[in-house]
Formats: C-alpha cells, sequence, structure tokens
C-alpha cells in the first residue's frame, strides 16, 4: 500500500498491527504518521497533556528491530495508544490534571501500561484528564467543533482518537468519564464490567466505582485494546483469576440469530434534548421488532444519590492529602464535592453500597428476556461552553452496578454534533455485549445505505 502518511494515521489498530506484522510498512512509519497527523490538528483540539515525538519513534524503532529479530509479534504490535494522564507511566510524567501533582514522574508503570507494552504497544503520550479526573475541565476542544466541549473526565483520550491522531486510547470511568466524551466526540467507547481491568497504579478515585475503559474508532479496536488490559491483579481486590473473555472473538462474530433489545428511555427523557429523543424515536422505529420498551426497577433512579453519596464519600478519602495541603489549589467544584463528602457518614456509605446487589438482582429479569439494554448515553450533544464537560446523568446507574456499556457513535443532533447510542449488558457478560453491538452498528449502518 501506499506509504502516505495520512492514509496510514487512518487505519484502524486492528488493520495497522496486521500489515505491520506482515511487512506492509513500520511502526515507525506509523509513529510517523500519526505525528503528522497530531501536527496538523491538535492546536485546535489541544489533547495531549504530555507528547514527546522523540520517545515515540524510539519506541517504535525498538520494536522495529525486535521484529527484525525474529521477536513475535503481540496484538498491539507497533500501536501508538492514548493513556488518560492519571494513569502510571515511568517513562513520562503522569500529573492527574492538577497544579499540585505537576512534575509527578511514577516509578513504575500502572498494571494496564505493563500489558500494553507488553502485547507490542506502544505509549503515544499522555492525554488530558480533567481536574483529578473529576468535573474541572482540561484544555481539550471538542474536535467536532472547538467551541463544545470534549467531555470528561477522559476528554484528551476520547478527543485523540476523533481526531485521528492515535488509533486507540485509555481512560476510566467513576461516573461517566468514558461513555459520556465517547459519545460527545462520536467514537466507541468502553467501560468493561466491574473488575474486568486492573486498576493498580492508576489515580484513586471511589474503590468501589472506578473502571478503566477505552476508545477507538472501530468496534474492533476497542475489543482487541481492552481484551490485552483484562486479567486479575493481587493488588487490585475488584479483579480475580479467571480466564480471558473473547473480546476480539465475539466482537467480530455475527450472533446466531438476531438479538432482542430492551429500549430504556430512564425516568429522565423529560431532561434529554428534543433533537435527541427525535433521534432515538428513530432509531426505535428501525429496531421494531426487535426491540421493546422496558420499566427499570421503582428503586433504580435512586441510584443517582446512592452513587453521589458513594463517590463524594471515597473523594474525601481519596484527595485528604490535596485538602489539606492545597485547598485553595482545587476548583470550587472539587472543593464541595470533597467537603460534602467530608460529612457522610460510615452508616450512610455503607447503606449506599448495601444497594448495589438488590438492584442488580433486580436487573437479572431483563437479561433473562433481553440481550441488552438500549438508552442515551448522553442527555444529547456536546454542549457549547468549555466551562463543563456535560452532565454524566445518562451513565450514573450503569457504573453504580458495574455493568458492562458501550457508547456507539450512531445518532447526530440538528447541529451535526455526534449522540452515543448507550448499550448497556449483564454484569460479566461483555463479550457477547459486543457481538450485540456489532449487530446493532451493521443494522444501522445498513439502513442509512
Amino acid at each position: 500500500m501506499s506509504l502516505d502518511p495520512a492514509l496510514l494515521a487512518a487505519l484502524s489498530a486492528t488493520d495497522a498491527s496486521a500489515r505491520m506484522s506482515a511487512g506492509e510498512f513500520s511502526a515507525g512509519d506509523f509513529a510517523r504518521a500519526l505525528l503528522a497527523r497530531t501536527t496538523e490538528v491538535n492546536g485546535n483540539v489541544l489533547a495531549w497533556a504530555h507528547l514527546d515525538p522523540t520517545h515515540l519513534l524510539a519506541q517504535a524503532a525498538a520494536a522495529d528491530e525486535a521484529h527484525a529479530a525474529g521477536a513475535p509479534d503481540g496484538p498491539l504490535f507497533g500501536v501508538p495508544v492514548g493513556v488518560k494522564d492519571i494513569i502510571d507511566t515511568a517513562d513520562m510524567p503522569t500529573e492527574d490534571g492538577t497544579v499540585l501533582h505537576a512534575g509527578r514522574m511514577p516509578r513504575v508503570d500502572a498494571a494496564v501500561i505493563t500489558r500494553l507494552r507488553a502485547a507490542g504497544g506502544l505509549v503515544m503520550g499522555k492525554t488530558v484528564t480533567t481536574e483529578l479526573a473529576t468535573y474541572a475541565p482540561g484544555k481539550t476542544r471538542n474536535p467536532h467543533n472547538p467551541a463544545h466541549t470534549p467531555g470528561g473526565s477522559s476528554s484528551g483520550s476520547a478527543a485523540a482518537v476523533a481526531a485521528g491522531m492515535v488509533p486507540v486510547a485509555i481512560g476510566t470511568q467513576t461516573n461517566g468519564s468514558v461513555l459520556r466524551p465517547a459519545s460527545f466526540c462520536g467514537v466507541y467507547g468502553y467501560k468493561p464490567s466491574s473488575g474486568l481491568i486492573p486498576r493498580t497504579g492508576i489515580l484513586t478515585q471511589s474503590p468501589p466505582l472506578d473502571a478503566v475503559g477505552v476508545f477507538g474508532r472501530c468496534l474492533d479496536d476497542v475489543a482487541l485494546l481492552a481484551e490485552v488490559l483484562v486479567g486479575h491483579d493481587p493488588q487490585d481486590a475488584l479483579t480475580r483469576p479467571r480466564a480471558t473473555p473473547p473480546l476480539v472473538r465475539l466482537a467480530r462474530s455475527d450472533a446466531p440469530m438476531p438479538p432482542t433489545l430492551a429500549w430504556v428511555a430512564t425516568p429522565f427523557w423529560s431532561r434529554v434534548a428534543p433533537d435527541a429523543r427525535a433521534a432515538f424515536g428513530e432509531l426505535v422505529e428501525l429496531l421494531a421488532g426487535r426491540i421493546a420498551p422496558f420499566e427499570l426497577p421503582a428503586s433504580a433512579p435512586d441510584a443517582v444519590e446512592w452513587h453521589r453519596t458513594v463517590m463524594e464519600a471515597d473523594l474525601a478519602g481519596s484527595f485528604e492529602l490535596e485538602y489539606e495541603r492545597g485547598r485553595d489549589q482545587l476548583s470550587n467544584s472539587l472543593r464541595g464535592q470533597i467537603e460534602r463528602g467530608r460529612g457522610i457518614t460510615a452508616v450512610a456509605y455503607r447503606q449506599a453500597l448495601a444497594r448495589v446487589p438488590v438492584l442488580l438482582d433486580s436487573f437479572e429479569t431483563i437479561f433473562d428476556h433481553y440481550d441488552a439494554i438500549v438508552t442515551p448515553a448522553t442527555l444529547g450533544t456536546a454542549p457549547s461552553g468549555l466551562d463543563s464537560t456535560g452532565d454524566p446523568l445518562m451513565c450514573t446507574l450503569w457504573t453504580f452496578l458495574g455493568l458492562p456499556c458501550l457508547s456507539l457513535p450512531l445518532l447526530h443532533g440538528e447541529n451535526g454534533l455526534p449522540i452515543g447510542v448507550q448499550l448497556v449488558g449483564r454484569r460479566g457478560d461483555d463479550a457477547r455485549l459486543l457481538r450485540t453491538a456489532r449487530w446493532l452498528v451493521q443494522t444501522v449502518q445498513q439502513a442509512a445505505r
């Protein structure tokens, strides 16, 4: 194929890795193409907190040398990956989106970075996060319209993928920090089931809620990156020893029969923007015969408050040192969360967490009858302005329950900006959720032809 940098930069991670392994072009060629694309567009997007082209090219050269020497190529061979700047990397800064951690250099890689490198992946750079991965925005802008937010807190990861600067990226979610920016930026975002990917070496917000997620421009890519990252880590109590789920295989497989889907408008439907409501109405009409409305359990809306109780209490504990030593350097938003969290009693915290298994049980019926839930990923397109990252409301329930979720870039608002379709699966059934997503994407794309 031509080594036109624009063509190389547009390749998926899956395709690029296979072609590099076949010798069609080198890891250095691919890295240079992505750096050229970054030079072209990053001035308007500002997705990177740390990017050292020389270091990326050195990683690529080492990968090419190992390949030439006959070393086996991993599933991510030669693929640069964007890494959210709350994930420790021993060879570059991890500053957590706050001046309080400026210049911080971790001593060791996070568990996911160790796995990424072992699979042949390259750390392209650190992507912008909001302040301590909470709500105060970073510098990143939406690639579709720089006057709009990219979402958060994984702002840079979603925007870098959407702008074509990197094929895949890693983010995290404690409320809506993967699904929301994926929806706003028009890329695929995947938050796995709780405990599937270890969080060792990643900034802790809330141990029961924190999750690692991934971004890509196609479903195969998010499955590929996630499958590399999954696995048990003794230092992460949410993970456990188990076989690696066949994410890649099922993401590429056709369902043995067309799936059945549950349409969940949620109790917050009145807050969804009119153009988004219309777009979802058309989607439900398109899926007629395969989708049926489903009412959430009566207690489901209360999960928003239960989630807030857990998250803010944990924020108060996780960021106690930052609050005590540098509260004047924290945003009003984060100070408020910490101060509310400091007032939450142990009884209230334990009561909120105790709701998770009870509410999960009430969802078993739906997954006995439906393959997945369809619901909006956000309240609409990315809001105008850069002083907010948008409302995570449509993600909160699923994060609280630790269910696997995908944001699929299938809809658009009246202003042309993307709207993500959120697909939610049974906890632990991630591979089948990816297969259902494949069917849904194909169905929508075929109808659009």
